[in-house]
C-alpha cells in the first residue's frame, strides 16, 4: 500500500506526525509513504524508515513572488512530482486550505479532517473521506487517530513512537557533558526573558556543565552572544542545518526550551527536555515523549494564546519586577531558580534510568 502524506509546516507539526507513521507501519505490513513538506523541513520525513520519497514544496516562498514561481518552472515541477504516482490514499494531515489545495494535484482518494475537526473547516470540502477527530487532546494523539481511521486500524495503546533514524554522528565518550538552551522561537510572547537565560547560563556554568546555544537568525545569534558573554563554559554554536542540530541535541544530557520546533525535535530524539510555557498550552502542543517535562506559567492570564501581550502591569507588578527585562510577565512564575531546580530533577531522573 502506498500513501501520500501532506503535512507541510511547521517544524513541530511535521515532527508530531511521525508517530502516526510508526503506528501505521506496524499495523499494515508493507505500507510505504511519500510526504509533501515545506522545503525547509524536508530532512525530517526522510529520517523515518517508512518514508520512501519526500516531495518538497515552497508555498511560503512562492507566495512572495507568484510570477517568478510560475516563470521558473518550480510550480510545474511540483505538480509533476506530486502527480506522477497513483496512491492508494492521500492523507491531508494539516487540515488547512493550503494543504487541501495541494491535495488536488495528487492522484488518489483524499482523506482528511471533517469540518468540526479541521483547523480551517472549509478544507474538508476537498476531501472524499471526512474523518472526525475530537479536539481537546495533544496534536500527536489527534494525528495518530486520523491515520488510524483513514487506514483502518486501532490506535496502539501507550505513548507514540517517533521511529526516527536520523543521520548517525560519531560521539566522543570523553567529551564533557553539556546541556542545550533552545532560546529561539517565533512569537514574541513565547520568549523566556533574555535576562533569565543569562542567569540560568551562569548557574549551570557554576556547576561545571557546558551550555550550547544554537541560533537560526541574526537576532537569535546576537541574543546567544549576549547570553554567553564572558562565560567560558557557554558556547555559541555555528549556524547548523537540521541534521547538524539533531546531532547536537542527540548528544546533550538535557535541553531547556521555550515553545519551539527544536524542542519537539529534542523530544523526538528522546533527549530529556524541560519546556517553558507562558502564553501557550503544553497539553495540546507541548513536547511529546519520554523524559519530557513541561513547566507552565500559572499567571492570571496564562495561557492566553496571544502573539502580542495585552496584559497591563499593575503598580504591584512594577514594584516586584523589572518591567524592562522581565517581560512577558507570565514568565516571572518560571524564574531561573525554579527552572534550575527542575533541570536538576530531570537530569537526575535520566541518570537513574
Amino acid at each position: 500500500m502506498r500513501v501520500l502524506v501532506i503535512k507541510t509546516t511547521s517544524l513541530g507539526d511535521v515532527i508530531h506526525t511521525l508517530p502516526a507513521l510508526t503506528d501505521a507501519a506496524r499495523a499494515i505490513p508493507g505500507i510505504r509513504f511519500d510526504w509533501v513538506v515545506e522545503e525547509g523541513f524536508a530532512e525530517i520525513p526522510a529520517w523515518h524508515p517508512a518514508v520512501d520519497r519526500v516531495i518538497p514544496v515552497a508555498v511560503r516562498r512562492w507566495r512572495k513572488n507568484l510570477w517568478q514561481t510560475l516563470r521558473s518552472g518550480e510550480w510545474r515541477a511540483f505538480k509533476r512530482a506530486i502527480g506522477e504516482t497513483q496512491y492508494d490514499l492521500v492523507i491531508d494531515a494539516q487540515g488547512l486550505l493550503k494543504s487541501a489545495w495541494l491535495s488536488r494535484y495528487a492522484r488518489g482518494p483524499v482523506a482528511g479532517l471533517d469540518k468540526d475537526s479541521a483547523r480551517e473547516p472549509l478544507a474538508s470540502r476537498f476531501y472524499q473521506r471526512k474523518l472526525n477527530v475530537p479536539w481537546g487532546q495533544h496534536a500527536v494523539e489527534r494525528t495518530r487517530q486520523l491515520f488510524a481511521q483513514a487506514l483502518g486500524y486501532n490506535v496502539p495503546e501507550g505513548l507514540g513512537d517517533y521511529g526516527l533514524t536520523p543521520p548517525t554522528v560519531a560521539s566522543d565518550a570523553e567529551s564533557p557533558a553539556y546541556v542545550v538552551f533552545l532560546h529561539g522561537t517565533t512569537w514574541v510572547t513565547k520568549h523566556w526573558p533574555e535576562r533569565y537565560w543569562r542567569e540560568l547560563a551562569e548557574r549551570v556554568s557554576a556547576l561545571g556543565v557546558q551550555v550550547k546555544l544554537p541560533w537560526g537568525s541574526l537576532e537569535e545569534q546576537a541574543r546567544a552572544q549576549r547570553i554567553a558573554e564572558g562565560l567560558g563554559l557557554v558556547q555559541v554554536l555555528p549556524r547548523l542545518p537540521l541534521a547538524g542540530m539533531a546531532s547536537v541535541l542527540a548528544g546533550a544530557k538535557a535541553c531547556v526550551a521555550v515553545d519551539t520546533g527544536l524542542g519537539h525535535l529534542a523530544a523526538a530524539l528522546d533527549v530529556p527536555t524541560l519546556s517553558l510555557f507562558g502564553p501557550t498550552n503544553p497539553g495540546f502542543t507541548g513536547a511529546y515523549g519520554r523524559a519530557q517535562r513541561h513547566l507552565a506559567s500559572d499567571f492570571a492570564c496564562a495561557p492566553c494564546l496571544r502573539k502580542v501581550c495585552t496584559y497591563q502591569p499593575t503598580p504591584a507588578d512594577a514594584r516586584q519586577f523589572d518591567l524592562s527585562t522581565e517581560q512577558p510577565l507570565c514568565f516571572t512564575r518560571l524564574n531561573p531558580e525554579r527552572v534550575l531546580a527542575q533541570l536538576h530533577t530531570l537530569m537526575s531522573a535520566k541518570r537513574a534510568d
